[in-house]
């Protein structure tokens, strides 16, 4: 068996208002399962499906106090579609940021609590993506993570080396989920991290020792209270195994 990329989970300060930023950013719905968490997904989008990765945002007070190691990559098909979109951005409240990336043609952004994300200069590579282009994940060694997400999930890897790895729906369709070899390293607790789901069929428990056997660990804290489990990559970032679907 196998699991696929499903769901970004994104912490928030204020769930609802941060729900409205990425829904009016992207083009999509929003959605809630209650109080604390709202669900954004494409306009008559059909979960779970490979041709979008969708993003659930969860109430939590915790403050932002490092650069995000996931973030998002915004998808663009002109120079000025890149440039009506930073000032649309920006008009809904978000803001330039610097993370040392110097002189580069894509535009590095912060939502309005501070995450970190991309609107990229049109490349053809994503030119069928949607609006996200890319999930990138920052790590120190893209090849290990290649090892590993590509054993945990059916999803193709299109590019390996030292310095980049990037895997897609085995599908065709939907953004790349991609991860760049940075010099920091991960500290605390991550406020944005990937949900995975097996097919219908799997059995979670065996699911879960399937991807510890390739490396990932529990992070160690109280999950009596969930109908998930949380494990941790190679790298230490959380994820979460949800139930089949």
């Amino acid at each position: 068996m196998a699991t696929r990329l499903v769901q970004i989970n994104m912490k928030a300060h204020d769930d609802a208002a941060l729900g409205r930023f990425w829904a009016e950013a992207l083009g999509w719905g929003i959605d809630s399962e209650g109080p604390g968490v709202t669900n954004l997904e494409p306009v008559g989008f059909t979960y779970p499906d490979p041709a979008a990765v969708c993003i659930d945002l969860i109430a939590r007070p915790e403050p932002k106090t490092v650069k995000n190691r996931v973030h998002l990559d915004l998808a663009t098909t002109s120079t000025a579609h890149q440039e009506e979109l930073v000032a649309r951005l920006k008009g809904l409240g978000a803001t330039p940021v610097d993370v040392g990336q110097g002189d580069v043609p894509w535009t590095v952004m912060a939502d309005p609590e501070g995450n970190e994300f991309c609107v990229l200069e049109p490349r053809p590579v994503y030119r069928d993506t949607g609006p996200i282009a890319a999930v990138v994940v920052d790590c120190t060694d893209p090849r290990e993570m290649a090892r590993f997400w590509g054993e945990a999930m059916d999803w193709t890897l299109h590019e390996v080396t030292d310095d980049r790895a990037t895997m897609r729906s085995a599908r065709g369709v939907g953004p790349y989920l991609e991860f760049l070899r940075t010099p920091d390293t991960k500290s605390g607790w991550n406020r944005v991290h990937l949900d995975v789901r097996p097919y219908h069929g799997a059995d979670p428990a065996a699911e879960a020792a399937r991807l510890r056997s390739l490396g990932a660990t529990d992070p160690g804290i109280d999950q009596s209270a969930i109908h998930w489990t949380i494990l941790a990559d190679p790298e230490g970032n959380e994820f979460c195994l949800l139930t089949p679907a």
